[in-house]
């Protein structure tokens, strides 16, 4: 199983924007997003993340690279999965239920809750997916488009769970990088998943995830 530690890192947020929060993630690691699962998708944009958490909140800082930028989704709960979208879907209860939590270059988000059977899954309330905080940036250099993203995720948002702290806790999840309204369509993901066809939503494959 794939896993990953979680370092406790406190970060100021009094001056929210990119660069200031970048600089004060620096020094974490970074984790590649690049399982190409599916040979008939084998577009492979270049992907990484870092991630951190100060008991009360997820920081999660992505780094893309990719052929194409696309961000047509401005509303919360809408189609996010079809621009350059990245996300983190979580469980806190042992793969029983999970979140999905999906941004894309634009910062418009969504959340699902709710176990492996789509029938028992919901969407979060607007307002809840509004406590997550990010910052984005995107560059055009030599026809290259790079853009990154933080997001910043209080234990609010995971309103099936009581989550007094997060140290020590274990989690499962994965982590992913898709585009499906893209010019070339990509599924990438951080723990390996074995499906014949393109699914996220298998907490089978989740890997584990410690807090430090």
């Amino acid at each position: 199983m794939t896993s990953l530690k979680v370092p406790y890192h406190s970060i100021a947020l009094e001056n929210f924007t990119y660069y200031a929060l970048s600089q004060q993630m620096e020094t974490l690691p970074w984790q590649p997003i690049a399982q190409v699962n599916w040979s008939e998708f084998p577009y492979k944009p270049e992907v990484h993340f870092q991630m951190a958490h100060d008991n009360q909140s997820i920081f999660i800082h992505y780094s893309v690279q990719e052929e194409f930028v696309k961000a047509q989704y401005v509303r919360t709960n809408e189609a996010v999965w079809e621009d350059s979208c990245i996300e983190f879907f979580v469980s806190f209860d042992g793969k029983v239920s999970y979140y999905n939590i999906e941004f894309n270059v634009l910062g418009t988000g969504l959340i699902g809750a709710g176990s492996r059977i789509k029938e028992d899954r919901t969407r979060l309330e607007p307002e809840t997916t509004a406590k997550i905080q990010t910052a984005t940036t995107v560059v055009n250099v030599d026809g290259k488009k790079k853009w990154n993203i933080i997001l910043v995720i209080p234990t609010a948002v995971f309103v099936n769970d009581k989550i007094e702290n997060l140290a020590g806790a274990t989690a499962y999840g994965n982590f992913y990088k898709c585009g499906d309204g893209l010019p070339t369509p990509h599924f990438l993901s951080w723990s390996k998943i074995e499906h014949p066809k393109p699914n996220f939503h298998l907490p089978d494959f989740f890997g584990e995830i410690v807090f430090e």
